[in-house]
């Protein structure tokens, strides 16, 4: 079973943390629902075949990452990275990477939308930006071309700061935002 998709979004989420909160080789937790975890390894619908599923994705990520712990409460998997698979994480980013540039953006004062908008145009012409209206955020901005990620953002300009979450395609397809 193919479980790149898996591995490639716990690197991505590994990376956005560090690049936020700063890298320490220490051990670190990660949650995802069952429907997010069904989009990465499609035909586990059941708890049960999942659970299964992500004990193999750990036993064949072992080597690389060291001992990953899975457990469940329901429908809501935790992911337990040892301090090598976040060191493997750590190694792998590089500081011009477009997530890192996007949370230095964001993170200056006076960050503005436009600079946000600026920033995603610097990797790419096919960028999609598209103002919201249904109060959960402002701004929706994409690469139509998946590159360099794929991951819808979700902008909220505060006034002051810009907040944002981003999420894979089809996690934002399922919040089914109007």
């Amino acid at each position: 079973m193919k479980y790149s998709k898996l591995e490639n979004n716990i690197i991505d989420v590994l990376t956005e943390e560090q690049i936020k909160l700063g890298y320490r080789s220490e051990t670190v937790r990660l949650y995802y629902p069952l429907s997010s975890l069904r989009h990465f390894l499609p035909g586990n619908e059941e708890i049960s075949q999942m659970k299964k599923t992500l004990r193999k994705f750990a036993e064949t990520r072992k080597e690389k990452w060291g001992e990953i712990a899975i457990s469940n409460e329901g429908e809501r998997f935790c992911f337990t990275i040892p301090p090598k698979g976040v060191d493997y994480v750590h190694g792998l980013k590089k500081d011009t990477d477009f997530i890192c540039e996007f949370i230095r953006t964001i993170q200056e004062r006076g960050c503005t939308i436009d600079k946000v908008i600026q920033l995603f145009y610097q990797y790419s012409d096919e960028v999609c930006v598209e103002k919201t209206g249904h109060g959960e955020f402002d701004y929706l901005l994409y690469f139509k071309n998946g590159r360099p990620d794929s991951f819808r953002y979700c902008i909220r300009d505060e006034g002051s700061h810009i907040s944002y979450h981003r999420f894979t395609i089809e996690d934002y397809n399922d919040f089914n935002f109007l």
